[in-house]
C-alpha cells in the first residue's frame, strides 16, 4: 500500500480552507483539514473531514501534523 497526500485549498468562505487529498494506489481515501486560527487552541491541529472505506469514521480524531494522520489512515487501511 502506498499513500500520498496532495495539498489543496477549498474555498470554504471560512477559515479552514488548507487540506490534503489522501490516496492508496490511486484512489482517495480521505480528506485531512487543518484548523484555522478561529478554533483557538486546536488551531493548526488536522483532522480527516471524510474518510472512505475503512478510513470513515463518525469520530473525527485530531492530529498534531498530516503525517500523524496519514499513519492513522494507514493503519485503519491495513484493519488495525
Amino acid at each position: 500500500m502506498s499513500l500520498h497526500r496532495r495539498p489543496v485549498q477549498v474555498a470554504t468562505g471560512g477559515g479552514d480552507t488548507e487540506r490534503r487529498l489522501v490516496s492508496s494506489d490511486g484512489f482517495l481515501v480521505a480528506v485531512l483539514v487543518r484548523r484555522s486560527d478561529r478554533h483557538g487552541a486546536e488551531a493548526g491541529t488536522w483532522f480527516p473531514e471524510a474518510g472512505r472505506g475503512r478510513v470513515d469514521d463518525p469520530v473525527q480524531p485530531t492530529f498534531p501534523d498530516p503525517a500523524e494522520a496519514q499513519a492513522w489512515i494507514a493503519c485503519r487501511l491495513a484493519g488495525a
